[in-house]
């Protein structure tokens, strides 16, 4: 059976959000059959200026394209930078040995699906979030176990960590604190990964998963840090935004023994609309998902237990949840309202 469109505004709460949930993503017919990487790695016409100590020069009359064309494309410009000074204060061969070290992964797939069976509800992925670059500051009294722990107690199935912190006010010491506090769900590295130093990092910070976005990210590269984290124990959520994006990622290899995930936010605007969801998982790949058995994460968007169910109907066994419930003063009830 078809989904109906969700009605743009359903109840008062909608009502209230209208404003930034009920613009729909559009996409090229070019960009949605495509499939193809949207987000430059780097600027195409080089960096404007060069790290040189205090020898810095800057270089001037560049055009507009040298400009990063939407908030993501910024992050990532700005990982390449970022990964060049943690690798100088961690070389990767240290963080290889760390991560070596550590405690076998829990399985975040397993949990996932273990905590959908028991509930019957979709697998709670809760975010530890204390800013974002749409909002700001989100949670200002932020304490990350203390977060961690009352997700946990509230019914979550994984947890999702920022780390990072230019943007989003994140860092990887949050996932050890968190790890090394006895939370025992499964932890998601939320990073936007560049580089297989990051995957690296993460596992020696404690994450049993990490994300990867295709938007970001060819086949190639997709499939060389999968393999790099399976090497480590560890999990991919694949990020998809259209799809030609899922259409993509469903030919990576042992793509079933990972997570995919549906963003619903506009990487130009902002926007999020629930009804992308709904659109992708109607499509023919879509339903390939279904017929293979992955599991489909939605994200972004969802605030009442009424959103959970449009995306269950839609398809996902699981949802990734942040600003609705971090910024509430009893996060344990907001988890379980939300749940209800």
């Amino acid at each position: 059976m078809m989904l109906k469109q969700r009605p743009q505004v359903a109840s008062a709460g909608q009502a209230r959000r209208a404003t930034r949930c009920s613009v729909r993503v559009t996409c090229s017919a070019q960009t949605t059959m495509s499939g193809e990487v949207t987000i430059r790695r780097r600027p195409p016409h080089g960096l404007e200026t060069q790290p040189c100590g205090p020898h810095a020069f800057r270089v001037g009359g560049l055009p507009d394209e040298n400009k990063p064309q939407n908030i993501l494309e910024e992050i990532v410009w700005w990982k390449a930078r970022e990964v060049e000074v943690m690798r100088e204060k961690q070389p990767l061969a240290l963080l290889h040995a760390i991560a070596k070290k550590m405690d076998a992964p829990r399985d975040f797939r397993a949990a996932i699906a273990a905590k959908a069976k028991e509930t019957g509800r979709p697998g709670l992925i809760a975010e530890v979030k204390k800013a974002s670059p749409s909002k700001g500051v989100i949670q200002p009294d932020f304490d990350p176990v203390r977060i961690a722990k009352s997700y946990e107690a509230g019914g979550a199935a994984c947890l999702s960590v920022l780390t990072d912190e230019k943007f989003f006010q994140g860092s990887f010491q949050n996932l050890t604190k968190i790890r090394a506090a006895g939370v025992t769900c499964p932890l998601l590295c939320k990073e936007f990964i560049v580089e297989a130093y990051q995957v690296y990092k993460a596992r020696a910070s404690g994450a049993d998963a990490i994300l990867l976005i295709a938007a970001v990210l060819p086949n190639a590269d997709l499939a060389y840090f999968m393999k790099a984290a399976q090497n480590l124990g560890m999990t991919c959520l694949i990020e998809v935004h259209t799809e030609g994006e899922l259409a993509r990622v469903l030919q990576l290899p042992d793509v079933e023994k990972h997570l995919l995930g549906i963003n619903n936010r506009d990487l130009g605007t902002f926007k999020v609309d629930l009804n992308v969801t709904k659109r992708i998982m109607d499509s023919e790949w879509g339903q390939q998902v279904k017929e293979r058995g992955i599991i489909m994460v939605g994200e972004s968007g969802i605030f009442t237990p009424e959103d959970v169910a449009f995306v269950q109907q839609a398809g996902c066994g699981a949802i990734l949840v942040g600003e609705s419930i971090v910024k509430q003063g009893d996060i344990v009830s907001g988890v379980k309202a939300l749940l209800a």
